[in-house]
């Protein structure tokens, strides 16, 4: 009996799928390489030339070799060696001072993400930007968005003293772990839901629905949607969480409360009992307890402290369904950060004298 073997054409079609994935392997490879050897040239070249800057020790020698350097290296290679980017190669050596460290980041940003990264001057708010461009593979567009939405501004972990986002970023780049004050964010900018003026809870539970794109990544990494209006039975009454998320960077479940005004003492007694139910009937072995967060159109400070929600696990946050102009925005973020920091600074004080 003879043995039918498949058609010719057949085994070409496969064979030439395989071959198509191994090029485009190598190719993905190639780029990867190219873009390490390219960012350690550029960061020998500005340290080179910072070296011969600081052996100088003049007032303006600085701008005058990079002037005269750019003019010969852009006849002999071209724009990409133009005093523009020698400005560019020169602030990367000035930031990042050792070439291992360098060598280290050539292998999983791009040049482009370095260029974005090195112009920011708080060196904290710096690898903030670079752990979680490293952490979730941020492309740079990403990156830019993120910046000029001043993301790390409006995280929880910049309201925290220096000491502890150091800790926090060690464990993300070390171990990857990813803690809520990484995540979580006060205020939301939600500016993409086109509300009117006058809205109800309700429009707004639908325009975060209709947008659940966008709204996962305002939340941020991690997060994915379970249920709308979940229903809890309490003895013989019926609660609903507006919106229930699970969070896997943080292995626990997220219950999001939308309010349409300030925030009330009576909305921490609500969302306690719906992560209370949550921990008891949804939470499962090897997560971490519920997390919830408020939504609101503002909030009293001193109201919020006095409540410590954070040791409940609730995290209190205004939202913008507009985008306000950048200059008031960065305003009061940096309003924000000196009164959190300087609270914590005050209790840290006051239990080290309670102490003594």
């Amino acid at each position: 009996m003879t043995q039918k073997h498949p058609p010719v054409n057949q085994d070409a079609t496969a064979l030439a799928s395989d071959i198509r994935h191994l090029i485009a392997e190598a190719k993905a490879g190639l780029a990867a390489t190219v873009n390490s050897a390219l960012t350690l040239l550029y960061w020998r070249i500005g340290q080179r030339i910072r070296t011969e800057v600081l052996k100088r020790e003049r007032a303006g020698y600085g701008e005058q070799i990079v002037v005269s350097l750019a003019r010969h290296l852009e006849a002999e290679h071209g724009r990409g060696f133009g005093m523009k980017n020698l400005r560019h190669m020169l602030r990367f050596a000035e930031v990042f001072e050792a070439e291992e460290i360098v060598y280290a980041l050539s292998r999983q940003l791009s040049w482009t993400h370095l260029r974005c990264l090195i112009y920011i001057d708080d060196p904290l708010k710096r690898e903030f930007y670079l752990e979680m461009c490293r952490s979730e593979g941020w492309s740079t567009r990403t990156l830019q968005g993120r910046l000029d939405s001043m993301l790390f501004e409006r995280t929880a972990l910049s309201r925290k003293p220096d000491a502890l986002l150091v800790t926090e970023l060690t464990a993300l780049r070390e171990q990857g772990e990813m803690s809520p004050a990484l995540i979580l964010k006060d205020p939301y900018i939600l500016d993409f839901l086109d509300l009117r003026d006058r809205y109800l809870e309700k429009d707004l539970e639908d325009a975060i629905l209709r947008e659940l794109e966008n709204f996962l990544l305002e939340l941020g990494s991690g997060f994915s949607f379970i249920a709308r209006q979940k229903r809890l039975q309490i003895d013989n009454d019926d609660f609903y969480i507006d919106l229930l998320f699970y969070n896997r960077r943080l292995k626990r479940l997220v219950a999001i409360e939308l309010k349409l005004g300030e925030f009330k003492a009576a909305d921490k007694g609500q969302m306690e009992l719906y992560l209370r139910w949550l921990a008891k009937h949804e939470q499962e072995p090897g997560e971490a307890p519920p997390l919830g967060i408020i939504l609101c159109t503002g909030k009293n400070r001193e109201r919020i402290e006095l409540l410590e929600l954070d040791q409940s696990g609730i995290h209190v946050a205004e939202y913008l369904t507009g985008l306000p102009p950048r200059q008031l925005l960065e305003q009061k973020l940096h309003e924000a950060v000196a009164r959190s920091r300087a609270r914590l600074e005050n209790r840290s004080g006051a239990d080290e004298e309670g102490a003594v």
